[in-house]
C-alpha cells in the first residue's frame, strides 16, 4: 500500500502551538514535549480531518475506537519516566500514536492490538514512517507473557480493575500505568513494583477512555 503523507510547515506550526498549550495544561517534561512536537498526528488522520489533528481532543478512527486527546498521551507519558533502552509494553496500540511517541522517547515498544483493522493499518503505517516497535494482534487484557518482564507497561482503554497477570509481567522497580473505573470515567493510576508481591498504588487524575475489552477486562 502507497502512503502520501505531506508535513509541511502549517503541519510543524501546529505541533509547535500543541506543545505550547500542553505547556501550559501542567506538561512539564521536556522529552515528552520533544516528541510531541516531532510526531506528525495529522498522519493517523484521514486527510479530510487533518485540520483537527492538533487540537487537544480525542478523535474517531473507526471501530468503534478513538485516537486519545494530545494531553492524555502526554500526561501517561509523563507517568511511566521512559528512559532510552526501558523495554515498554502498550496495551491497546489503537492508531499507533502513543506508540511514536514511546519510541521518540527511546523505548523498545511492545504493543499489542484486538481490533484486526487497526493492527493491519498500524503494521503498515509506522513503518512506513519510519518507526520500528514489536507488533501483536490479540487480548491485551491479559499483556503478552512470553516477553516479559517489562520495565513500565502502559494501558490505553479504560479497565474495570487491575489485571492481576499484568502487574505480574512487570520488572521490580517498573512502573505501570493503567486508567481504572467503569465504562464512563476511570482514575489514571500509576504501580509501582517495589518487590516480588509489593505494590505501591498512586491514584491520580479522572479520565475517560474506550473500555478495555478482553478475558481479563470488560
Amino acid at each position: 500500500m502507497a502512503y502520501k503523507f505531506i508535513d509541511n510547515y502549517r503541519e510543524r506550526g501546529a505541533r509547535k502551538k500543541l506543545v505550547e498549550h500542553l505547556k501550559g495544561r501542567g506538561i512539564e517534561d521536556q522529552k515528552v514535549l520533544e516528541a510531541i512536537g516531532k510526531v506528525p498526528r495529522h498522519f493517523f488522520f484521514d486527510e479530510t480531518f487533518w485540520n483537527q489533528a492538533y487540537r487537544d481532543i480525542a478523535f474517531p478512527i473507526g471501530d468503534g475506537q478513538t485516537i486519545s486527546q494530545p494531553y492524555t498521551v502526554a500526561y501517561q507519558s509523563e507517568l511511566l519516566h521512559v528512559k532510552k533502552g526501558d523495554k515498554v509494553l502498550e496495551i491497546g496500540t489503537g492508531s499507533g500514536y502513543q506508540t511514536c511517541i514511546l519510541l521518540e522517547l527511546g523505548a523498545d515498544v511492545y504493543t499489542i492490538e484486538r481490533q484486526e483493522n487497526l493492527y493491519q493499518r498500524t503494521i503498515q503505517v509506522l513503518p512506513y514512517m519510519g518507526y520500528k516497535a514489536n507488533f501483536f494482534l490479540g487480548d491485551g487484557s491479559k499483556g503478552i507473557e512470553k516477553h516479559a518482564p517489562y520495565d513500565k507497561i502502559i494501558v490505553t482503554a479504560g479497565a474495570p480493575f487491575v489485571p492481576e497477570i499484568m502487574l505480574k509481567q512487570l520488572k521490580i522497580g517498573g512502573i505501570f500505568v493503567i486508567p481504572v473505573g467503569d465504562e464512563k470515567s476511570q482514575k489514571m493510576m500509576t504501580i509501582i513494583r517495589v518487590g516480588e508481591n509489593d505494590f505501591d498504588r498512586i491514584e491520580l487524575d479522572t479520565f475517560r477512555f474506550v473500555p478495555l475489552v478482553g478475558d481479563q477486562a470488560w
